[in-house]
């Protein structure tokens, strides 16, 4: 049942194979833990135990629920399929605390972008990646995979996301500029648009941690501290971005790929804290 379940959220649902490949780490460690032989075996208690035993690791409560998720769908694909298990529902999903999104300041931004100031390939790259990731909000996977024959001069791309779902990204004027000055300095014909080098040689496609490394590297030249800068700090920063200059919550929604406008809110949290500041600053002066 399980190997079935896996096969439908890969065929019908559309997940991904990593999608699949997490639900069936958590369900197998489930069914390990929980000494699930057969569907009989679901049944609250043992659900209840195995969920005392997650509670009192050092997971984190966010990893903790993507246990619960796991076994809740689980149950529902096997409701779904007629069979006579504990309703999804009687699991409630543990509370987690609202996401703390830190965001680097609009200063140290405008150095993190110039710090790679160089001719030198790899640092037209770096920067041409910079640019992007704060233009467009890719997540890192998406930025990974782009191909380097797209047509840029539209200032606009189609990017396949999670759940291999197709969206319009938008690059900036001087995101275009930054990718076209990476690209003509290039003599490789790889069609990866980033490309991993050593010293002066192509040797393939970059990789997610040859870009974190990168985007650690420049912000301390750029002299950030205190805060640990991400590829995904820069997708934060897009949100948070068209927030405060007035982009509503669903447009920002479609812009980052999110399949829920909940996950979408956790930048109201920070364009809030945000509006008190100038509220703070500008506000009843006259007063006194």
């Amino acid at each position: 049942m399980l190997q079935n379940y896996l096969d439908y959220l890969e065929i019908e649902k559309g997940r991904s194979v990593k999608t699949r490949a997490n639900y069936e780490h958590y369900l197998s460690v489930f069914f390990k833990q929980a000494g699930i032989n057969n569907i009989g075996d679901l049944t609250e208690e043992k659900i209840k135990n195995f969920r005392l035993h997650v509670a009192r690791t050092n997971l984190k409560k966010i990893s903790q629920s993507y246990y619960i998720i796991a076994i809740r769908n689980f149950l529902k694909y096997l409701s779904k399929k007629d069979y006579s298990v504990l309703a999804a529902d009687r699991i409630e999903l543990p509370k987690v605390s609202s996401r703390q999104i830190e965001i680097i300041s609009h200063e140290e931004l405008e150095r993190l972008l110039n710090a790679p100031s160089s001719g030198a390939l790899k640092e037209l790259r770096d920067k041409a990646i910079l640019e992007t990731l704060f233009s467009t909000g890719l997540r890192l996977s998406e930025l990974c995979n782009l191909n380097r024959y797209l047509d840029f001069s539209k200032k606009e791309i189609t990017v396949r996301g999670k759940g291999e779902k197709l969206r319009l990204v938008f690059i900036s004027d001087r995101a275009k500029k930054a990718i076209q000055n990476y690209l003509d300095k290039r003599s490789d014909v790889l069609e990866h648009l980033w490309i991993s080098l050593a010293g002066d040689k192509v040797i393939g496609k970059i990789t997610p941690r040859s870009v974190q490394r990168m985007i650690n590297f420049y912000s301390r030249k750029a002299g950030i501290i205190g805060k640990k800068v991400t590829p995904h700090s820069l997708r934060h920063l897009f949100a948070t971005d068209l927030l405060t200059n007035g982009a509503d919550l669903r447009s920002v929604q479609e812009l980052l790929g999110h399949s829920n406008i909940s996950t979408t809110q956790v930048y109201t949290h920070v364009t809030n804290q945000q509006l008190k500041e100038i509220h703070k600053t500008f506000h009843g002066k006259r007063r006194g």
